[in-house]
């Protein structure tokens, strides 16, 4: 049905009180690429990424996740815990009473890795951020920059098929901006990870490159 593509999206609408934040948008994302959405506040980029993690619903539409039909038109086919995607949100979300280290436990336990993996694992996906000496900080001791590595290695820590990235950038100094581009543009040949990400930055798309997806406010 998908063609072999990761995600699908077939004229999906999206109302949220009196105003339609998405309408008849399609779009297609290849496997193991970098899809990027690109536009102003408000004009649904965020909204594209909660109803492919599964977080909303759309009100008209079907979405695919591989050959899986997993939302339609006010149906959620698959719940966002059996979708093996990874979500960075744009405030991080980081939980503050957990330790680096916990932040990354409880998504491995939440995904019933065995016992005797996830150690190993909370190192390997530390190590790919530069964050291995912060393992035991918790997130009100760290910069907004090693937050940010944070959010990202919780969010591959159980090896999801998709990496959901919402204006991944926005909070950081511009130095640290050029630093994280790189490193984010990078993860789909490193790790064989599906990237969707959403910017209203220029510089940001040009940097991750892939497909490109315009939206424009409503």
């Amino acid at each position: 049905m998908t063609n072999g593509a990761a995600v699908v999206m077939k004229s999906v609408g999206k109302r949220l009180g009196s105003k339609d934040v998405l309408r008849d948008l399609s779009l297609e994302v290849s496997r193991g690429g970098t899809f990027g959405i690109l536009g102003p506040s408000g004009c649904g980029k965020t909204t594209v990424l909660r109803l492919v993690a599964g977080l909303d619903v759309p009100d008209a539409g079907e979405i695919w996740l591989g050959d899986q039909l997993a939302s339609s038109a006010k149906r959620l086919h698959v719940p966002p815990r059996h979708r093996n995607i990874g979500f960075v949100f744009q405030d991080l979300a980081l939980w503050p009473h957990l330790t680096v280290s916990g932040n990354l436990l409880f998504v491995l336990e939440s995904r019933g890795w065995p016992a005797t993996t996830r150690k190993a694992r909370i190192e390997e996906m530390l190590a790919i951020v530069g964050m291995s000496d912060r393992a035991q900080e918790y997130p009100s001791h760290l910069s907004g920059g090693e937050q940010q590595r944070v959010a990202l290695a919780r969010a591959l820590a159980g090896k999801p098929d998709l990496l959901l990235l919402d204006e991944p950038l926005s909070s950081l100094d511009t130095d640290l901006r050029v630093a994280l581009r790189e490193e984010l543009a990078a993860i789909p040949k490193t790790l064989g990870v599906t990237v969707i990400y959403v910017t209203h930055d220029r510089a940001d798309a040009a940097a991750f490159g892939g497909e490109l997806l315009l939206l424009a406010s409503r």
